[in-house]
């Protein structure tokens, strides 16, 4: 039996014909007992992921007592400095309409930009690629793979409704 060793992050246990030891530290490891990786801490987008759910939850709590918590109850706390209560309802209506204003806009913007349907520029554009004659070799199993091409728009409606027009003809004359 041949010596063989198995590593993992922790420890490495290596086995041999004489003895098993065991080593609770990695060779690659520092001489100090604590391993420091490269990379410390988390990643930035998880810290400013955490911090944003955080403030929204702060920012949340501390909308809803300024809408709700009565005038002299503020007053009594020591809060004397605040908006107007009319912006309680106000800047959440406004940021409603806000958002379906542009969803709207967004929308129309898109209807404008997009071709009616009758034009050609659905079908072709300056990437079309018109298919080439393609002789295939019957010399053996193997053939090449056809050049790279768009199906043309009638090859497309033969394979679509050509089999609804031959039943739609067969159940005409049968009727």
């Amino acid at each position: 039996m041949a010596d063989s060793s198995v590593s993992s992050p922790r420890r490495m246990l290596s086995l041999s014909k004489e003895r098993a030891s065991v080593s609770l530290l990695d060779p690659d490891e520092k001489a100090s007992a604590f391993a420091v990786s490269e990379e410390h801490g988390p990643k930035p987008s998880e810290v400013y992921g955490f911090v944003g759910s955080i403030s929204a939850v702060v920012a949340t709590a501390i909308f809803l007592a300024w809408a709700y918590i009565p005038e002299n109850w503020l007053h009594f706390l020591g809060i004397t400095y605040y908006p107007s209560r009319y912006w309680a309802l106000a800047a959440p209506a406004y940021a409603m309409v806000t958002i379906f204003l542009a969803m709207g806009f967004y929308l129309g913007l898109n209807f404008m930009v997009t071709p009616p349907p009758a034009a050609l520029y659905t079908i072709f554009d300056e990437y079309s690629r018109e298919p080439s004659p393609f002789m295939a070799s019957c010399e053996g199993i193997e053939q090449p793979i056809e050049p790279i091409s768009d199906i043309p728009l009638s090859h497309i409606n033969d394979l679509m409704f050509d089999r609804c027009n031959k039943d739609y003809k067969k159940l005409k004359k049968e009727v």
